[in-house]
């Protein structure tokens, strides 16, 4: 299954970096690949070197204003020209979405995905893992827009929030398949 990860290129304390660790390396163990933003720091690189160290492939799509900063041995790396781009090479060649922590980019990368299901354009699951409960909040404006009418789905049907990168990969495993 190619997991198409969006976090934070920041680098975080171990609240964050254990997580990412830990679901990196059920990724490489599975034989999954990680489709990521290519970035050879913080988070980026902490999930590239777990997926890496544990067997799994690595696909990262950079950019051109941060291609100085792409991992070099990734087994394929794409450079696009815009975040535009870069977002919609992340989700086509996703089998599945996972949202890490992060910040406004990785909030912008998981505001689009969640839309875009919302309106038929993707099936594919879509994860916010939500590590040291960094996602509470955004989970109880989702419950609100969904109580006061604003999702024409169910959340459930949406997005599924993981405590952890077993949950997360178990939620994965069983829900993913050919979309």
């Amino acid at each position: 299954m190619n997991i198409a990860v969006f976090c934070s290129a920041a680098d975080l304390d171990d609240r964050y970096t254990t997580p990412a660790r830990e679901f990196a390396g059920l990724i490489g163990r599975g034989g999954h690949t990680l489709v990521w933003g290519g970035s050879e720091s913080g988070l980026m690189k902490v999930m590239a070197d777990g997926v890496q160290e544990s067997g799994g492939r690595l696909v990262g799509i950079s950019v051109e204003f941060l291609a100085a900063s792409a991992r070099k041995n990734a087994d394929e790396m794409v450079i696009t020209k815009d975040l535009a781009e870069r977002k919609a090479q992340l989700l086509a060649r996703a089998d599945a979405v996972v949202v890490m922590v992060g910040g406004m980019g990785t909030l912008d990368e998981a505001t689009e995905i969640l839309e875009l299901k919302k309106h038929g354009m993707h099936g594919k699951p879509v994860v916010l893992l939500n590590a040291a409960g960094f996602y509470d909040g955004l989970k109880q404006q989702l419950q609100r827009m969904e109580a006061e009418g604003f999702l024409p789905i169910p959340l459930a049907d949406l997005v599924f929030f993981a405590e952890d990168g077993a949950g997360a990969m178990a939620y994965l495993e069983e829900s993913a398949g050919p979309r």
